[in-house]
């Protein structure tokens, strides 16, 4: 698993706990859909196999883009779980740097500390996991 940002942005304990928790429901999904999918079919197994653990989400969560205090826009997060910790899912043929700047925009623009972006088009979903904290 890549990481991104450094150790004085860590989240906190309870964060990095949640987000250990939806790592291991990503893992789950991949280990039984494996690559292939449209980034659409994950997110559906992904909030299917976070209800069986019970780890509240929202799916399509709205946030405001502002532009020197205005509201200029919005933005969607793919899942913000448990009012925490921002998921984006792809599925693409490997994560770029656009990918960590989306979601670097994503946590400005919450103020959230960490998020997850999971690329199911791999063979083991540990090689698709970046972990990207706001510092």
């Amino acid at each position: 698993m890549e990481r991104a940002g450094t150790v004085q942005g860590e989240p906190s304990a309870d964060v990095d706990r949640l987000a250990h928790a939806v790592i291991g429901a990503a893992i789950e999904v991949h280990r039984h859909l494996g690559p292939g999918y449209p980034e659409s079919v994950y997110a559906k197994a992904l909030q299917v196999e976070l209800e069986a653990r019970g780890i509240p989400y929202e799916p399509e969560a709205a946030m405001e883009v502002s532009y020197k205090g205005r509201q200029v826009g919005e933005g969607r997060i793919d899942l913000l779980v448990a009012g925490e910790l921002i998921v984006e899912l792809k599925a693409v043929e490997m994560l770029g740097a656009i990918h960590l700047a989306q979601m670097m925009a994503y946590l400005k623009g919450t103020g959230k500390r960490l998020g997850l972006i999971f690329n199911s088009n791999v063979l083991m979903l540990k090689d698709g996991v970046r972990r990207v904290v706001l510092s």
